[in-house]
């Protein structure tokens, strides 16, 4: 079958922004005026579950007015097609950020007009960096009170260290926002009302433009005074990526036509030279059709960006893959989803073609699956296709072997593609099913939400059998348990959060261990000596093997090297992971009979174990980076309450009306914050919270946690 859409016409794009910013209303919009829907639903009247978006689909996502997990839904605007993903805002979903990133070409950043760049703006914005995608900016609720364009392009630069350019200017603000000022084709455009099908109507731009669309306020007026100003910036900036059209300009005085202004702006949004912003209002209706064509004249197609990197079984590049049908196939699952249809594997093809019944290979695990069916997805509706191209995202319904992060490609060509880096979970809780009965379901549930999940882990704890949780923060567990009751039908409970901590040590010793045991017959012998060095912080654990002459063979140092890693996991103060060291074998001994692989394993753990009581062991906490969003008048109660938390407040900065404390503040002391912090203002404040660092636990605070740890091993198992 050929190909429907050409490669040079897709947009692969994502909506990002912080919680609130407006990304599944402006999803809304692009929907709707794009066809693919005929109503619109808003996000808060979804809280009822009579009605959803559509993307925000789950209960969980209705109940609370966010996004939890990305969706994906095709569309076409000007004979292009959008596939766009709306991801979540959260921090505790950064994750789904991630991995949505990692498999777009672009994306179109939403900021809220009236807070400007917020703390999951900022780390949704280094994700990017990280992946090198394209962006423009969209300043959102410009309808708001206390919203200001200006402001937010002035954070845009300062605090993501970012080269904004506006192509659009606003005609009024907060309730009396009627427009936009189009610096490209250097013409007003108003709207006469909110309606969702209102046209909006085209002014020349002219001296008195204030005066005949009744702006009043002086901050507004000035930036309609100033767009000579702001044009001459933007042609300026634009021709640096053309140096004919430079030259014309500057020569001869011909200013560039709209078309080499649009040519110049998507080079720069490519190469990541700036970032075009615009401005709206999703709610309102205003904007998003002027945004869609933004999608579509600036940012990129999968030819106009960098091939796809390819890697070795270690990670290290080793070429790359083009995105064309006439390559061989090769595709990156990014994400997997238990659904009413089964397990559907989302994919991004970045080569090749894909059809139904087609065998392909598991690079990353070196295991083959046969396709089934294909989808293509409208958020929860599945669209059976017979075959997928390169550029092309879509689901594959029921892989048995292929989990988050792996590469699927044709067998006579294997490639792996580059993989996703996911964070580390840093709260832990235990869950048990409420009724025993369901103990199996309930296991089965847990293991197909942490294979969906890669920032979920599980594991059991050895000492009470306790099945373990761990994840993102405290509304990521809870979110995970009600998905679990509302997909699966099982109930669980949760027990109180738990913090992981880590243990370090602080001085470097050599250690030498014999593990010698004769009892009748040939015995056990082995002899190692271990030099253990402290390493800066988040270093995690480098072995290596100094030995020489043979003192232990090589069959038997990965045993050693084995034995550690596992030792490693039960640290000597309260049995936590140890971190950041080093450890090298300089020496040892062996017995012809008497020496195997498991007696040096022990030997190591033995070695580990006496050497760390000796290294000056200390306990580390993960500190959280708190941003509190609070009105003036609480000010004072919310730092002195991060002092008491033993908070250390970073700065202050102004959002809007309100001021944002930043303070860095360990883990343990932030759970059940969100409650005393709505006590304490009247529920006008709040507050987001990311995994910033480890740092050493006071002792005092230590010596309670390791008391504890020791009670929890001695009471009896339940």
């Amino acid at each position: 079958m050929p190909r429907t859409t050409a490669l040079a016409d897709i947009r692969n794009i994502g909506i990002i922004a912080h919680v609130d910013a407006g990304k599944t209303t402006t999803t809304e919009r692009i929907l709707y005026y794009t066809g693919r829907k005929h109503t619109i639903v808003d996000v808060h009247d979804t809280k009822d579950l009579k009605s959803s978006t559509t993307t925000d689909y789950m209960e969980q996502e209705q109940k609370r007015g966010i996004t939890i997990q990305s969706a994906a839904v095709s569309t076409f605007w000007r004979k292009k097609k959008i596939n766009v993903i709306d991801t979540p805002g959260h921090v505790d979903f950064t994750i789904e950020v991630n991995r949505s990133l990692r498999v777009l070409d672009g994306a179109v950043v939403v900021f809220d007009g009236v807070a400007g760049v917020e703390p999951q703006s900022e780390t949704n914005w280094r994700l990017a960096d990280n992946y090198g995608v394209p962006r423009i900016c969209y300043v959102n609720k410009m309808d708001r009170s206390g919203a200001n364009f200006l402001r937010c392009v002035d954070m845009i630069k300062k605090r993501l260290g970012a080269r904004p350019l506006p192509v659009q200017l606003p005609i009024g603000s907060e309730d009396n926002f009627k427009g936009m000022i189009d610096l490209v084709e250097m013409k007003a455009l108003v709207w006469e009302s909110d309606d969702r099908d209102a046209v909006p109507v085209e002014h020349a731009i002219t001296a008195d433009l204030a005066d005949k669309l009744d702006i009043s306020v002086p901050s507004d007026r000035k930036i309609l005074a100033d767009i000579a100003k702001y044009r001459s910036d933007l042609v300026d900036t634009c021709l640096e990526q053309d140096d004919a059209a430079m030259e014309k300009y500057l020569e001869d005085g011909v200013e560039p036509s709209p078309e080499v202004l649009r040519k110049c702006l998507r080079k720069g949004t490519i190469t990541a030279s700036f970032n075009p912003v615009l401005c709206g209002s999703s709610y309102k209706n205003k904007g998003v059709t002027q945004m869609l064509d933004a999608v579509v004249d600036y940012l990129p197609a999968p030819t106009d960006v960098e091939a796809i990197k390819t890697v070795d079984q270690d990670g290290n590049p080793n070429g790359e893959r083009k995105s064309s049908d006439d390559e061989p196939f090769s595709a990156l699952a990014f994400k997997v989803l238990n659904d009413a249809y089964g397990a559907l594997t989302f994919v991004r093809v970045y080569s090749g073609v894909l059809t139904k019944g087609m065998s392909v290979m598991n690079s990353t695990r070196g295991k083959r699956e046969k396709i089934g069916r294909m989808v293509e997805m409208f958020a929860k509706d599945a669209n059976p296709i017979e075959e997928a191209r390169a550029g092309d995202i879509i689901a594959l319904v029921s892989l048995a072997e292929t989990e988050t992060g792996d590469t699927l490609c044709a067998s006579e060509s294997p490639v792996i593609l580059e993989r996703m880096r996911f964070p580390d979970p840093v709260i832990s809780v235990s869950v048990k099913p409420k009724n025993k009965a369901e103990q199996e379901k309930f296991g089965t549930a847990l293991g197909k939400m942490v294979r969906a999940d890669p920032s979920l882990k599980l594991e059991t704890d050895r000492e009470t059998g306790q099945t373990i949780l761990r994840g993102m923060g405290e509304l990521h567990l809870e979110v995970t348990l009600d998905r679990i009751r509302t997909e699966y039908n099982v109930e669980g409970i949760m027990g109180q959060p738990q913090v992981a901590y880590r243990e370090a040590f602080t001085k470097t010793i050599a250690e030498q261990y014999v593990h010698k045991k004769q009892t009748g017959g040939s015995g056990q012998f082995a002899e190692v000596w271990i030099t253990f060095e402290p390493l800066e912080r988040g270093a995690g654990f480098e072995f290596v093997d100094e030995t020489v002459g043979g003192s232990v063979p090589r069959e038997y140092v990965p045993s050693v090297e084995k034995g550690l890693r596992m030792q490693m996991e039960q640290g000597v103060l309260a049995q936590y992971p140890t971190v950041d060291f080093r450890a090298r074998l300089t020496d040892g001994s062996y017995h012809d009979v008497d020496s195997n692989a498991l007696t040096f394993e022990i030997a190591a753990k033995a070695c580990f174990r006496e050497a760390i009581r000796k290294a000056g062991p200390i306990l580390l906490e993960p500190v959280m980076k708190v941003e509190t969003v609070t009105p003036s008048d609480y000010l004072g109660d919310v730092i002195g309450d991060m002092n008491r938390r033993r908070g250390m407040i970073q700065e202050q900065l102004e959002r809007g009306t309100n001021i944002a404390v930043v303070a860095t503040v360990p883990l343990s002391e932030m759970f059940g914050y969100i409650g005393h912090l709505r006590g304490m203002t009247s529920g006008r404040a709040s507050y987001t919270m990311e995994f910033s660092h480890y740092d050493p636990v006071p002792k005092n605070v230590a010596d309670v946690v390791i008391e504890e740890a020791a009670k929890a091993r001695s009471a009896p198992k339940a």
